[in-house]
Parts: structure tokens; C-alpha cells; sequence
């Protein structure tokens, strides 16, 4: 039953207990732009209680077998799949994603917990004679920071909770101040299936992430998010030598050789870029097209962006694309559009607010073979937006390609999948597809190269990032049998 935001109460989760914010901040509805609901906003003081209630609850819960943190993952899947139509619904509401994909992100989450605890756990013997053992094996670091974003609010939690919480560390979840409801409700779910103080979730604005990254309790911070804002989180923990993993910006790059199924290549291309409205790190945001099929697939592209339904998903469930999240990230698309127009680029779709519609809808746009050094190919757009750039000389399109201050993800499309796999090689990413593009699996590490973060998430390279390595020595007193 679909309850409007606006009517539904929101409390932080703190040592799991139900706390009202020091104050409230709001909430906006990006696909109406009016506001949605109020949020509790965490004081000073309430932070120091939720790391302290962190604290109070780690050493029993690093003390539990590995087994039993397993089992609690599995229990906080099952909570959150009875959950899903009210998560859901609060995602469409605050961020503006179609239903379905929404509900997608709600069971995406359950399903990263299930998957990471069956993820196995080992030590590593390196010597074990008559002369000595030793071992080497990981232990849980402490109270982490999980900080998330706003484009995927929960499913951005699935990368930090699971892993963290099977490690058997203690965590401090704050979403987006853009996006904290579904989260909010999140905490409020699991606390009734977790121990008290393992997972507290609080939100705010203004200083409350700089107050979190500087707080000499975490003894980890998992953080998702810009660039820019990445750097001021590095330079918080460097104060506290918190551990970091860093999740930063992308302009990954595609590379489409002259091979490819044109029509084809282009749906799922098209799909690469705007899903989500283009609001996906690793979404393609510099489209490189061999001059043989340019103009083939510009059409495609053109023509599938002129199709495409747009407007308020908590409206209409057939919308396939919803407006930009908030003001902000709207404001950027604008500007890098209205550069795009007083350099004299030529928009192949799209290129202005979508009419007739109320919130933050952009139609989606492609710039036809703007400059390398244009601001819409050198800057991560984050929205409704794609360049598509010709070349002629494959090498050249990976030097162009990797040309970037970023490193996230990229991908290469051709019929050829040897060669497309030789090109794949080259590209400077943490994540390169060919023929496909953003899949992801809970196994698997992810993490960006260059500009675009520290370490990895997911898999057991993910896992042990919230971990300390310990290597335990016994050298024998008696001769071993």
C-alpha cells in the first residue's frame, strides 16, 4: 500500500532504539521539486551516542563465530524482502527511479547480504613444522562510517553492510541528506532482527559528514561518492588514521568497433548511458564510435532517446526514466548543457529541460563529436547526458579513452571478441566490459583506478578491506609429535 512520505514518521536508529533528530531538515521530491517529507537531522552529541552505542556493542559482536554473522546476514535479507514495497516506494518518492527499478534496488540488497555471507572466511597457515606454526588470518578493525549517495540509496548500503557486519565490525550508516528516508526505514526494519548498537543509522546537513569523517571513534570509513568530496574524507581520516576506502567519480568510456551489430549495440549502449536517468558511476558517459558506423549508430541512438518515456514513476509505472535526483545535480547538467551551447556543439536529442513537466527532468541528450577538450568529454556529467566522439584509428581511441583523470569502469563493444578483449586490455580502468557494461557481482572486486577511489568493494578482496591482517607466530618449546 503506497503511503506517502509525507504522512510516515522517520527516526534515526541509535544503540536500536527509535531517537528523534535534534532538529528536522527537508526532503524534496525531485519529480515535483516541492518538498516530500521531513528528516531527522543528528546533533553532535547524538553522533558521539550512536559511535559509543558502535563501540559498546563490537566486542561481542567481532566475539561472534563466523557462522552466527553469517546467519544474522541471511536474517536481514529475509527482513528486508517483507519490506520491499515500502522501500521501494520511498526510493521512487525521494530519488525519483522508476518503480521497478527501485524495487530492483530493494532486492538487489537482499540478495548482495545473502551472497556475501556465503562468502568463505579462512586463515592462511604459512608454516606449520616441528619448529613453529604460524598464521595469518583477519581481524575485524572496529566501528565503521559507512557513508553512502544518493543514486542509489540502499543499494549503495549493500556494498558497506554486508561486508563490514561479516567481518564483525560495528557500523554507523548515514545516507545522502538528499535521499535518507528509505535508509532511515532501513534502520528501522533491521533493528529489530540485530543486537543493539551493531548497525545505527543517523542523517543531516551541513557539518554532520565532516564532524563523521574526523571523529576519532571509526576506526574505519567506507565512503561513496564525488571526487572532490572523496579528497576531504582522506584528508578527515588522515587525523584519526581511520582506514579508508574510497568510491569516487567516473567518465568511463566506451569504445564501439566497426564490427558491432549496429542496432543492436545501440539499445544496449543507450541503456548504458541513461539508466538511472545517467545517474550511475559507471554509467558511459564518453561513447567512442569508429567513423565507419558514427553515423549509424548517432541515428539509432538519436531515435531511441526521442522514444524513451519520462515523468514522476510515483505517477506512472511505465515511465522508463525519472528526473535528475535534486536541484544540485540538476543545476550541473544544465550548466554543462548550456557550455555545450555557447561553444556551438550540435545536440543529436535532447539538450534542454523536458517540457511540460514539473521537478528536474532533462530529456536525454547527445552532443555529436564535441572536442576531446570540451567540458561535457573531460567532466563526469552525472545526468541525462552523452557525448558521442568519432575516431578512425583504434589505438587512438584508447589513448583518447584513457586521456582521463578518472579510472572506474569502461567498456568495449565489437563482434570480434578477441579483439575487442586486445583493446580491453589497454584501457586504464578497475572494471572493463566487453559487450556488456555494468555488471556487477557480489563476488567480484570493484574499485576504481586513478581519480576515481582507494581499494575495492564486494568480493573477499572487499571483505578484508574492513579488516586488519595479524599474523599469529608460536615457536615450539617441545618437539611436536
Amino acid at each position: 500500500m503506497h503511503i506517502p512520505a509525507r504522512d510516515q514518521k522517520f527516526t534515526l536508529t541509535i544503540n536500536g532504539l527509535p531517537v528523534e533528530g535534534a532538529t528536522t531538515f527537508d526532503v524534496t521530491n525531485p519529480s515535483t521539486g516541492q518538498i516530500l517529507a521531513a528528516a531527522p537531522q543528528c546533533s553532535p552529541e547524538q553522533l558521539d551516542e550512536a559511535v559509543a552505542a558502535a563501540r559498546t556493542a563490537f566486542p561481542a559482536w567481532a566475539a561472534l563465530p563466523v557462522a552466527q554473522r553469517r546467519q544474522h546476514l541471511r536474517t536481514m535479507a529475509d527482513t528486508i524482502d517483507t519490506h520491499t514495497e515500502m522501500l521501494a516506494d520511498l526510493v521512487v518518492q525521494e530519488q525519483g527511479k522508476p518503480r521497478g527499478i527501485a524495487r530492483a534496488e530493494v532486492a538487489g540488497l537482499g540478495y548482495w547480504l545473502r551472497a556475501t555471507a556465503d562468502i568463505a572466511l579462512s586463515d592462511t597457515v604459512n608454516q606449520d613444522d616441528e619448529e613453529r606454526r604460524s598464521v595469518t588470518r583477519h581481524v575485524p578493525l572496529g566501528v565503521v562510517a559507512a557513508i553512502t549517495p544518493w543514486n542509489y540509496p540502499l543499494g549503495q548500503a549493500s556494498f558497506k553492510l554486508g561486508p563490514a557486519l561479516l567481518a564483525g565490525n560495528t557500523v554507523v550508516l548515514k545516507p545522502s541528506a538528499f535521499t535518507p528516508l528509505a535508509n532511515l526505514k532501513l534502520g528501522e526494519v533491521l533493528r529489530e532482527v540485530l543486537p543493539p548498537g551493531v548497525l545505527n543509522v543517523i542523517t543531516g546537513t551541513g557539518g554532520l559528514g565532516s564532524r563523521l569523517t574526523g571523529h576519532p571513534g571509526f576506526n574505519k570509513i567506507s565512503f561513496t561518492g564525488s571526487t572532490p568530496t572523496g579528497r576531504s574524507v582522506m584528508a578527515g581520516a588522515a587525523t584519526t588514521m581511520a582506514r579508508v576506502t574510497l568510491e569516487l567519480g567516473g567518465n568511463d568510456a566506451a569504445i564501439v568497433l566497426p564490427d558491432v551489430n549496429v542496432k543492436e549495440t545501440a539499445a544496449q549502449l543507450f541503456w548504458a548511458a541513461f539508466a538511472n536517468t545517467g545517474q550511475i558511476c559507471l554509467a558511459t558517459k564518453r561513447l567512442y564510435v569508429h567513423a565507419d558506423i558514427y553515423d549509424d549508430m548517432a541515428r539509432e541512438l538519436a531515435a531511441l532517446a526521442a522514444a524513451v518515456t519520462m515523468g514522476d514513476p510515483a505517477q506512472d509505472e511505465d515511465v522508463e526514466l525519472g528526473p535528475v535526483s535534486n536541484l544540485r545535480q540538476y543545476q550541473t547538467v544544465l550548466d554543462l548543457l548550456n557550455d555545450c551551447r555557447d561553444q556551438g556543439y550540435t545536440f543529436l536529442s535532447g539538450g534542454l529541460p523536458d517540457p511540460g513537466t514539473t521537478g528536474y527532468f532533462i530529456r536525454p541528450t547527445l552532443v555529436d563529436n564535441p572536442p576531446d577538450s570540451a567540458r561535457i568529454v573531460r567532466e563526469e556529467q552525472f545526468g541525462p547526458v552523452l557525448p558521442l566522439l568519432k575516431y578512425t584509428d583504434t589505438a587512438d581511441a584508447i589513448t583518447r579513452a584513457n586521456d582521463s583523470e578518472y579510472g572506474l569502469g569502461a567498456s568495449v563493444w565489437g563482434a570480434d571478441t578477441e579483439a575487442a578483449h586486445r583493446v580491453a586490455q589497454q584501457l586504464q580502468a578497475g572494471t572493463v566490459w566487453v559487450n556488456e557494461s555494468m555488471h556487477l557481482h557480489p563476488h567480484v572486486p570493484f574499485g576504481g583506478h586513478k581519480q576515481s577511489g582507494i581499494g575495492v568493494e564486494s568480493g573477499l578482496a572487499g571483505i578484508l578491506a574492513f579488516t586488519n591482517t595479524q599474523t599469529l607466530t608460536i615457536k615450539h618449546t617441545q618437539p611436536q609429535a
